[in-house]
């Protein structure tokens, strides 16, 4: 069967298992991090490092393929992005908002996965001993208010992402995350097709997506 040629192609079958994995992570460390506040009781403790430690992964997998397998700079937000927001042109691959979402949640996902990750000192598991005194307590009260502020973050920017991807305007991103297209009427609403014009590394338009 030919490929509809009125979708485009806007994201890989691994970067959207990555997606949806780091999506599951982040909504289950979330609930076991609030939900003892709020009142809900359950071992939590086992679940949020588990996951906090797969998140961890994740992020690390990302981060790599990103520096040396896509092209990093197009999620990077800079002036032909303030350029396009001051003459109203449409975006490349992504749009000022989207680099500028996951500028701030990648960087409150990264604190946050930075410091659990110190914080599991304090944490028996099977492969190691809690040490509790492998930091001075000021320093320990550092890493608690960078953890806690870089969590409060993660779950506003959530929420926002959610709400927005909810949208009826939005809906086309969503189908994109979920199913790797999006028609093309769609992407030409935010998206200038000259500026994102294919996946390939050796794109013409490479250093304008």
């Amino acid at each position: 069967m030919s490929p509809d040629p009125n979708l485009i192609t806007r994201h890989a079958p691994i970067d959207r298992v990555f997606h949806w994995i780091t999506a599951l992570a982040v909504l289950l460390l979330l609930a076991s991090a609030f939900l003892p506040i709020l009142g809900l009781q359950f071992s939590w403790v086992p679940l949020h490092w588990i996951t906090g430690v797969v998140l961890g992964a994740a992020v690390l997998f990302h981060v790599v393929r990103a520096s040396f397998f896509q092209r990093l700079r197009c999620m990077v937000f800079g002036p032909k992005d303030l350029a396009d927001l001051r003459s109203g042109r449409r975006a490349a691959k992504y749009t000022p908002a989207q680099k500028l979402m996951h500028a701030m949640l990648g960087t409150a996902v990264l604190v946050a996965t930075v410091t659990g990750f110190i914080m599991l000192a304090k944490v028996d598991t099977p492969l190691w001993k809690r040490n509790p005194y492998l930091l001075e307590a000021s320093t320990w009260g550092v890493v608690y208010v960078l953890h806690g502020a870089a969590a409060l973050l993660t779950l506003t920017l959530t929420l926002l992402h959610i709400y927005f991807s909810l949208l009826p305007e939005k809906r086309g991103y969503l189908r994109a995350m979920i199913g790797g297209q999006m028609t093309r009427d769609e992407a030409a609403v935010y998206h200038d097709p000259n500026r994102w014009s294919g996946q390939r590394k050796d794109d013409p338009h490479e250093n304008n997506r």
